[in-house]
C-alpha cells in the first residue's frame, strides 16, 4: 500500500469488501511503504495532497472516530500499529480485518531477489514522483539506495520534484524537474 488520494481510513474499501467475515483464516500480508500511524495519516500526508489546516483537523477527527469504530467492531486498536496510516489509513482497516502489516520494500525486495540483482549490477536506476524526507522512510527509492550502498553500487533516482533538503541523500542522482534535467554524478 502506498500513496492514496484519500484519507478515509479505508472505510470505502471496507464497504466494497461487503463481507469482511470471509477474510477469516486468510493469511493477509499488507505491504506498507511508511510507518505512519492511523490517526497521523492526515497530518503527515494531507499537506502533500493539498489539504488545508482546517481540512487536516477535520480528517484527523474522522480518523480518530474511525479508529474507535474499528476497536468496537473488530477488537483491534489500529491507532497503535506502525504503518496503519499508509494509503490514507487503508492499511489500518486491513489490520482491523486481521491483516499483518509488513515493510513493503523488504517484502517486494525479497520476492524479486533485489539484493542478488544489485550485487551483480554496475548501476541502478530508481524513481520517485516527489523526492522528500518520506522517500527515505520505507519507500522504494530509499530502500534501493540503501541496498546499493550496501553493495557499493552507483544509484540514480529519476524524480518529478526533489526537495532541496534531500537532494544529496543519494550518492548519485539524475533529477528531472520543471526546470529541465539536472545531472550530478558521484561515486557511492
Amino acid at each position: 500500500m502506498g500513496g492514496s488520494a484519500t484519507t478515509d481510513g479505508g472505510l470505502g474499501a471496507l464497504h466494497a469488501i461487503s463481507a469482511p467475515a470471509r477474510l477469516r483464516g486468510v493469511d493477509l500480508l499488507v505491504a506498507c511503504d511508511v510507518t505512519t500511524r492511523f490517526v497521523d495519516a492526515a497530518v503527515v500526508f494531507g499537506p502533500q495532497k493539498g489539504a488545508t489546516p482546517a481540512q487536516i483537523k477535520m480528517l484527523t477527527g474522522r480518523l480518530e472516530r474511525l479508529a474507535q469504530q474499528y476497536r468496537d467492531d473488530f477488537g483491534v486498536d489500529v491507532g497503535d500499529i506502525p504503518g496503519s496510516g499508509a494509503a490514507g489509513g487503508i492499511d489500518g482497516m486491513l489490520a482491523a480485518l486481521g491483516g499483518k502489516l509488513v515493510a513493503g520494500f523488504d517484502l517486494v525486495a525479497d520476492e524479486l531477489d533485489l539484493h542478488d540483482h544489485v550485487a551483480s549490477a554496475d548501476f541502478v536506476i530508481t524513481g520517485e514522483g516527489h523526492l522528500d524526507a518520506q522517500s527515505f522512510e520505507g519507500k522504494v527509492v530509499g530502500g534501493v539506495a540503501d541496498v546499493c550502498r550496501e553493495y557499493g553500487v552507483r544509484v540514480a533516482a529519476i524524480v518529478g520534484i526533489a526537495d532541496d533538503d534531500v537532494r544529496d541523500r543519494l550518492p548519485l542522482r539524475v533529477l528531472a524537474d520543471e526546470s529541465g534535467l539536472e545531472r550530478s554524478l558521484r561515486e557511492p
